[in-house]
């Protein structure tokens, strides 16, 4: 490895990346370590996980005067405990799929929902600071249901129809813990939807 910068020329905040290595890769994530010039001039080190970009999508379900919303639940091996999403997931076969139909797919495909609405709530960030991983929250209604098509790793998913003041509820009391989960649903909220 050099100290003689890939790029001299410093990026948006400053930052000269000096020599990036791919440490690890899968199909699904790549591990890439660079060495940077901070604007104050000292050296650092920088892990970057490299994802695709994600969906997470919101099924909201009105009957009744009520509004309701499919919840998924699922083993996540990292922590070794089931959790409360909201549906969610990435097309790494098909990078070139619009996110729309990423959402449209990832809804159908884990909870057998078909939806005549998908509304762009907006971008997030999963995690900024480690990740390049960005996705778009969406707001599905209109929803008929079918069956679902899981995926070998997705068999241990079980669907679960919650009041929306249910699942604002799971939020406060820490039922749902999933980051993304509850920046969907804040950003839905933000936008006047829900």
């Amino acid at each position: 490895m050099t100290d003689t910068p890939i790029d001299p020329t410093p990026d948006a905040g400053g930052f000269v990346t000096v020599s990036s290595r791919l440490a690890y890769e899968n199909p699904w994530t790549r591990l890439r370590e660079d060495i940077i010039i901070r604007p104050n001039g000292r050296k650092g080190l920088y892990g970057v996980v490299e994802r695709g970009d994600f969906v997470v999508i919101l099924p909201l379900w009105e009957e009744g005067g009520k509004r309701f919303v499919t919840l998924i639940q699922q083993y996540r091996y990292p922590i070794k405990q089931r959790m409360w999403e909201l549906p969610m997931g990435m097309w790494e076969t098909r990078p070139d799929a619009s996110a729309e139909d990423v959402a449209r797919g990832e809804l159908r495909e884990e909870t057998g929902l078909l939806a005549e609405t998908m509304r762009d709530a907006g971008l997030m960030y999963q995690g900024a600071g480690y990740t390049t991983q960005k996705g778009r929250a969406y707001l599905a209604t209109g929803l008929t249901q079918g069956p679902p098509a899981r995926e070998d790793t997705e068999e241990d998913i079980t669907c679960h129809k919650v009041t929306l003041e249910e699942m604002e509820a799971m939020i406060r009391d820490g039922r749902i813990t999933c980051m993304v989960t509850i920046a969907a649903f804040g950003l839905i909220r933000a936008q006047g939807w829900i």
